[in-house]
């Protein structure tokens, strides 16, 4: 039997708060979620005055961050560069920057995703999120 590492409540709460800080701090009103290995939703905050699509987006780009096992720049980036028939596939959204894989001990137990402000800034905000989780690792 296998074993692997997964994302408990607190460490959840402990990345959403972090993430949310640095977004407070920037004064940018977005969504974050955060789903376990299999793209399903653990966690999520809508700030205020954050648009109510941001938590939709959020969560696909936290569900396929998790699912696709990277980023969700790198899918963005391929249908920008002409591989268009990848939007065909099923069961499939949230390609856009601002996905990231929760990664411990070389396994993917997660998903982090924002949505609300420049694609860009969503992934630092992910980013700041991802960085508290070894503080609570």
């Amino acid at each position: 039997m296998q074993t692997k590492p997964v994302l408990s409540c607190d460490q959840t709460q402990h990345i959403l708060a972090a993430a949310k800080a640095y977004a407070l701090q920037n004064d940018w009103k977005v969504s974050i979620a955060i789903t376990d290995d299999g793209g399903h939703l653990l966690g999520m905050v809508r700030l205020d005055g954050a648009a109510p699509m941001t938590a939709g987006l959020a969560s696909a780009k936290a569900n396929m961050a998790a699912i696709g096992r990277k980023e969700t720049l790198i899918f963005e980036e391929m249908i920008n560069q002409g591989r268009t028939a990848f939007l065909s596939a099923p069961n499939l959204g949230g390609m856009l920057e601002g996905g990231l894989p929760i990664l411990f001990d070389g396994h993917v137990i997660g998903g982090i995703g924002v949505s609300g402000v420049k694609s860009s800034d969503d992934a630092k905000i992910a980013q700041a999120g991802l960085a508290a989780l070894t503080d609570k690792a």
